[in-house]
């Protein structure tokens, strides 16, 4: 069977040629899958996993419906989870629109609001932004929402996890109802199944594969290993001896371990890798992100915002330092490898502590990970971090018992008593224009008798 082309989707010519010269030519399958449910105007929702060009299956049949609307107002509203991916989806969409008449506008938390506000002044036909950025711009009527026509919300189970229900449905209301709402989610939970019976009539529902399911090109191994320190004494193993770790995305749970992960990786291979997490400034993590894709370093530690969405090309291999907390993070993390119909490999580092995180993400996946043998040339490192040591237990903790001599409230001595005697106003003789008159007249005649 002769295979699609983007030239079978009647894609305008100026788009078309955009792609030719991003060397795009074939669609993926979930972009042939959306296409004609976006183009019929009713809802969507889109499961698919990452890694199979979500973007492009929602933007181009948006594109190719596009009519410009002298308003200055969005008529297209974009939503994401994180700064980056605003950063990213808004470059696609300037490069697809670069040949037609099409104002694209991203914007974000953790930059001025004031100086954002400026990007209006000229017009805004195509929105993406973050829930709350978005919301904070219309309250201050620096947009209005009432013209948006299409609403596209991308990685909708992640923007739930990160907690932006509130913002969503905000904005909801400041958008007129009669809209086209099109969804994308890698997973499917009940989270968003409550939001698709709250908010959504329903819509169509295009899916690629079940959700939680691994990405088939992806070769997942695993190795048990003793603790944070081991771990470090493994990984430096792998980059010596392993010559195709060429492009390496190395995942922590925290900050704190990333940091502390990059420190002992710079010393060992100093300038080949850099470290990007929420701490970092937008401009940095950009720099480090763009020097990664560019090659210029070998490899990106980081925590989970690198774990959605982003795409960054011919990552060989994807190193789980430490195993996610949440087993459909798993899935996030391993699909930054294996894209665009190439090979992949996920490697993750188990300790006794994290065992049980690995039963949960191979229930989720129906697949058992390969485990391969410690490596002997590896020297185990005895010492923990703080996270790792155990928490300090009093042996025979003294009980004090309350009201018994030895507790912090206790009965007073006899001599260090005092009697109530009900109040100031009860202990001394009242004003001349007191509240109790009778008292008065008492005290004056008990003088005069004297």
């Amino acid at each position: 069977m002769e295979k699609l082309t983007f030239a079978d989707f009647d894609l305008p010519v100026k788009i078309l040629d955009v792609l030719a010269d991003l060397e795009l030519f074939e669609p993926t399958p979930i972009q042939v899958k959306s296409l004609k449910p976006i183009l019929s105007g009713r809802d969507v929702m889109g499961i698919a996993q990452t890694g199979t060009g979500k973007t492009l299956a929602y933007l181009l049949p948006v594109l190719k419906a596009w009519k410009y609307s002298k308003t200055g107002n969005p008529t297209v509203l974009v939503l994401v989870p994180t700064r980056e991916l605003v950063v990213q989806v808004t470059e696609i969409l300037e490069k697809l629109t670069e040949n037609i008449t099409a104002r694209v506008i991203g914007v974000y938390g953790g930059k001025n609001i004031n100086t954002q506000k400026l990007l209006f002044n000229d017009g805004c036909d195509i929105l993406v932004g973050t829930p709350g950025r978005v919301m904070d711009l219309s309250i201050d009527n620096a947009i209005s929402l009432k013209e948006v026509q299409k609403l596209i919300i991308d990685e909708f189970d992640e923007m739930l996890n990160l907690g932006f229900r509130p913002q969503l449905t905000h904005i909801f209301e400041m958008m007129k109802e009669k809209r086209q709402n099109i969804l994308f989610s890698a997973t499917m939970t009940e989270a968003v199944d409550e939001m698709l019976d709250e908010y959504f009539a329903g819509p169509i529902e295009i899916s690629l594969a079940k959700s939680g399911t691994p990405l088939e090109k992806i070769e997942q191994t695993a190795y048990k290993v003793e603790n944070f320190n081991t771990k470090i004494n493994l990984l430096e193993h792998l980059l010596k001896n392993d010559t195709d770790m060429s492009k390496v995305l190395i995942f922590n749970n925290n900050k704190r371990h990333a940091d502390l992960l990059f420190t002992k990786i710079d010393e060992l291979f100093p300038e080949q890798f850099d470290v990007i997490h929420s701490n970092k400034s937008q401009n940095y993590r950009l720099k480090a992100m763009k020097r990664f894709e560019n090659e210029e370093i070998r490899g990106l530690i980081t925590t989970d915002v690198m774990a959605r969405g982003l795409d960054i090309s011919n990552i060989t291999h994807v190193i789980n330092f430490e195993t996610p907390d949440i087993p459909e993070q798993y899935i996030h993390r391993i699909g930054r490898t294996g894209r665009a119909d190439k090979e992949g490999k996920a490697v993750t580092f188990v300790t006794k502590k994290e065992e049980p995180l690995i039963l949960d993400i191979e229930l989720l996946m129906d697949k058992e990970l390969q485990f391969n043998d410690f490596p002997e040339g590896v020297k185990i490192n005895p010492a923990k971090i703080a996270s790792e040591k155990d928490e300090v237990v009093m042996k025979n903790p003294v009980q004090v018992k309350l009201n018994e001599g030895g507790g912090a409230f206790h009965e007073k001595k006899a001599k260090n008593t005092k009697e109530n005697w009900g109040g100031p106003s009860k202990r001394k003789a009242p004003k001349k224009y007191g509240a109790n008159r009778a008292q008065q007249k008492a005290i004056s005649k008990s003088k005069r008798k004297k």
